[in-house]
């Protein structure tokens, strides 16, 4: 049965006792699906185990059957619709006391009738709401997706839609407190209605320059007090033309899967195909696994990690991490088809994904940007791995960033391999809190523990799911995508967009770095690594070039 399932989800004809998952294809997301489908079956499997033992017959032995399967279990929600006054027994999953649970139902529309349940944040939603509340202007969690429809009445059937969606989960009704208490909280409303303000016609005017500018996160901010943290702006680009939609969303309740799984749920219910739609998981059974794991679990990992790390590592000597994102540059590069083909063969050759290629060579550009030769940065990771049963389904903010450290000090095949051991092993932590790991280093106070951060992102979603796949790339009958926008309060992010066939990298870069210049030197970086894995992988990694040559004669000549 796991050969079946490793052939649906790879896509592969046939699979041998002694092939490895990772060299196959597959990836962290595809392990959730993994873990899933086994747990549909009636069988367990840990996400440690499958990193450990990727081996088919070593996996194999490690598949927990029937009744011997431990789950975790949630808390039960005490609060009923029948609640009108909520007390601190109620709320399992967070310690209130009674003032402090009235100055939140105090903020709530309609107070306690109104609350379905309150519980503590993610670690990754405080990180979040620190800098939303630091922002003076513009919030760099803030995001935007502008849609555009051929008739009024095809905007009106998709916000019906969406406020279907957004009535089914949790997160979606969330809104986040905070003062006046000890600890944040997300308080889940039984009501949140999606608001949407239509903007006056304006004869010559450009409509959507109008709600870029009126949707702006300088000019206007969600405050994440209220429910739903999504808002919307409506235009018609001239008399007869088509209706625009800008819709702002916070970071703070989505993330990347969480947007697809909004897409699908929508084009079901557009459809007529509302019963077809699974049972909503709140996010409260998220943040209840979370909670589970003992802090000092994490603690002990990163003391480990980041002990003795002094300083941190900033390309261009940038050491703000505190930006709102409004003065970066973006620029995309695609990779040739024979650089994408070289990187997953040696890939397989060495046993290893595609992402620890990257990691590497990212750490490597850092490393000739900064000066450091023991390099830290933050990585993305999808933080579904320790979500719990179905947790791929599970709408809202999972993500999380944490540091990665890797030393230049070895040799190319070596680095390699402690990249990718090092990937793996910070998954099981990957719901640590940022603010914990970086009180482990020896880096003082106030400097961050990193300013730069990598996303590997997994856009093949027909891995994760067909129907999804299907969603996302059909075209929506009188609908289209005009474009998004995302941002972050890091002065350097680079993005690997894995779509399965291709790779591509894009870079967002605060306005006093070259545009480019980052993106630039991961291509050069990239194809001298595999260049040398295929010649000379024990060569020191201090030898591989980052700079492309045009650059780097120039900067030796001087």
């Amino acid at each position: 049965m796991l050969a079946g399932i490793w052939q649906e989800l790879l896509g592969i004809e046939r699979v041998g006792r002694d092939d490895h998952f990772f060299e196959l294809g597959g990836h962290s997301l595809l392990v959730v699906t993994l873990v899933e489908r086994l747990r549909q079956c009636g069988m367990a499997l840990t996400m440690r185990s499958v990193f450990q033992s990727p081996v088919l017959w070593q996996l194999a032995s490690t598949v927990v059957f029937g009744e011997d399967v431990e789950t975790f279990s949630v808390p039960a929600n005490r609060i009923t619709r029948d609640t009108v006054h909520i007390t601190p027994d109620l709320l399992p999953l967070v310690a209130l006391s009674q003032s402090e649970i009235d100055r939140v139902l105090a903020a709530v529309p309609g107070g306690a009738a109104n609350v379905q349940d309150i519980y503590p944040l993610s670690p990754l939603q405080e990180g979040i709401l620190f800098h939303h509340l630091l922002a003076d202007q513009a919030d760099a969690y803030q995001l935007r997706t502008l849609l555009a429809f051929d008739a009024r009445s095809e905007l009106d059937a998709f916000a019906v839609a969406f406020a279907q969606v957004i009535a089914r989960h949790d997160i979606l009704r969330s809104a986040v407190h905070w003062e006046g208490l000890g600890r944040p909280v997300q308080a889940v409303w039984r009501n949140a209605k999606l608001p949407l303000v239509e903007m006056a016609a304006q004869a010559g005017s450009d409509a959507v320059e109008r709600l870029r500018a009126v949707s702006h996160p300088l000019h206007f901010k969600l405050d994440v007090r209220q429910a739903p943290m999504i808002h919307g702006h409506v235009a018609q680009q001239g008399e007869r033309g088509e209706w625009l939609l800008m819709l702002s969303y916070h970071h703070m309740v989505s993330d990347h899967i969480t947007l697809a799984l909004i897409v699908e749920e929508v084009q079901a219910i557009l459809a007529g195909r509302v019963a077809e739609l699974p049972t909503p998981i709140p996010y409260r059974n998220f943040i209840a696994q979370v909670n589970a794991i003992p802090p000092a679990e994490h603690e002990q990992y990163f003391r480990r990690v980041l002990g003795g790390l002094e300083s941190p590592t900033a390309p261009f000597g940038i050491l703000d991490t505190l930006g709102d994102g409004s003065d970066v540059t973006e620029t995309s590069l695609a990779l040739d088809a024979e650089l994408d083909a070289a990187i997953r063969a040696c890939a397989r050759d060495f046993k290893v994904t595609p992402a620890a290629l990257f990691h590497l060579a990212y750490a490597k550009v850092l490393a000739s940007f900064s000066g450091n030769d023991d390099v830290v940065f933050g990585t993305v990771l999808s933080g579904r791995l320790q979500g719990g049963a179905e947790a791929g389904r599970i709408l809202g903010m999972f993500v999380n960033t944490l540091p990665l450290r890797v030393s230049l000090g070895q040799s190319l095949q070596s680095a390699v391999e402690q990249v990718q051991a090092a990937l793996h092993e910070l998954i099981e932590h990957e719901q640590a809190s940022l603010a914990m790991a970086q009180r482990c280093s020896d880096i003082a106070a106030p400097l961050p523990l990193f300013t730069t951060i990598l996303n590997y992102r997994h856009n093949d979603v027909a891995e994760i799911s067909p129907e999804l796949a299907a969603g996302l790339v059909a075209n929506w009958h009188g609908m289209r995508m005009l474009g998004g926008e995302e941002r972050t309060n890091y002065p350097i992010s680079l993005s690997v967009e894995d779509n399965a066939d291709s790779f591509a990298l894009t870079e967002q870069c605060t306005a006093r770095i070259e545009p480019g210049c980052i993106a630039r030197a991961m291509l050069t970086t990239l194809q001298n690594m595999v260049d040398a894995l295929r010649h000379e992988p024990a060569m020191p990694l201090t030898g591989i070039r980052s700079m492309p040559q045009a650059e780097y004669v120039m900067v030796t000549r001087t």
